[in-house]
C-alpha cells in the first residue's frame, strides 16, 4: 500500500524509509543525520556502520557512552546531567544487520522519518489523534534527534515529534522552519488512512 498522503506532506523532498535488513552493506564516513538528509533528496544507502560517535551508540555500533562528549561540549551543567540526558536516550542493543536509508516510494520500510514546517507537522498530530482523540506528547532532550528519537524511539513502536538537535541541524542542515516526525510503519498506515479524511488547514 503506498501511503499517498504521506509521500506528498513534506514542503522539500520526500519522507525517508529506514528499514533493518540484511542486504549486503558498507561503512561509511557521513553521519547518519547527512544520510538521511541525503536520501530526503533522493540518494540511497545501505550501511553497516556511520561516522557520528553518537550516532553508533544508539544504533548499537559501540558501547561507547557519549556522556563526556555532550559535557565537554558545553551543553550541560555537570558531568552528572550529561549522563542522565544520554541515559534517557532510546538505543538499540549490539545491531548486526545493515540499514537501508531511501526517500520512500511506496516500498516496505520499518521507520518513516519526515521534516515538516509546523502547519504539516499539525496536520500529521490531528491524523493521528483521528481515531481516538488522544494527544500527541513530544518527549525529547534536544540532543540524538534523528538517530535516538525519529529513528530507535519509533522502532519501537512510538510516534515521535522532535526539535531537532545541534549536531543534526549542523551537519546535516535541515530548515529552521522544520521539525521532524518518525512514524512506524503500522502507524503510517494509520495515519495516512486519516489524512484523506480530517479538512484541510484553511479549507
Amino acid at each position: 500500500m503506498i501511503l499517498n498522503h504521506i509521500r506528498d506532506i513534506m514542503s522539500r523532498g520526500k519522507p525517508v524509509a529506514v528499514t533493518l535488513c540484511d542486504e549486503k552493506s558498507e561503512d561509511c564516513s557521513l553521519l547518519y543525520c547527512e544520510l538521511i538528509q541525503k536520501a530526503r533528496y533522493g540518494e540511497f544507502f545501505i550501511i553497516k556502520n556511520q561516522g557520528c560517535p553518537v550516532g553508533a551508540y544508539v544504533l548499537g555500533d559501540t558501547d561507547k557512552n557519549p556522556s563526556d562528549y555532550y559535557y565537554d561540549s558545553g551543553r550541560y551543567k555537570d558531568k552528572k546531567a550529561s549522563e542522565a540526558a544520554v541515559s534517557s536516550l532510546r538505543k538499540l542493543e549490539k545491531r548486526n544487520m545493515s540499514i537501508s536509508i531511501a526517500p520512500y516510494s511506496g516500498g516496505d520500510f520499518d521507520v518513516l522519518i519526515l521534516f515538516l514546517t509546523p502547519e504539516r507537522a499539525m496536520r500529521i498530530i490531528q491524523a493521528y489523534t483521528y481515531r481516538n482523540g488522544n494527544p500527541a506528547r513530544i518527549k525529547s532532550g534536544g540532543i540524538a534527534s534523528v538517530c535516538s528519537d525519529c529513528t530507535v524511539s519509533a522502532l519501537e513502536g512510538n510516534f515521535v515529534i522532535s526539535p531537532g538537535c545541534k549536531g543534526s541541524r549542523k551537519h546535516s542542515k535541515y530548515g529552521d522552519d522544520e521539525i521532524i516526525i518518525g512514524l512506524p510503519r503500522d502507524l503510517a498506515e494509520r495515519i495516512d488512512e486519516a489524512l484523506g479524511k480530517i479538512p484541510e488547514t484553511r479549507g
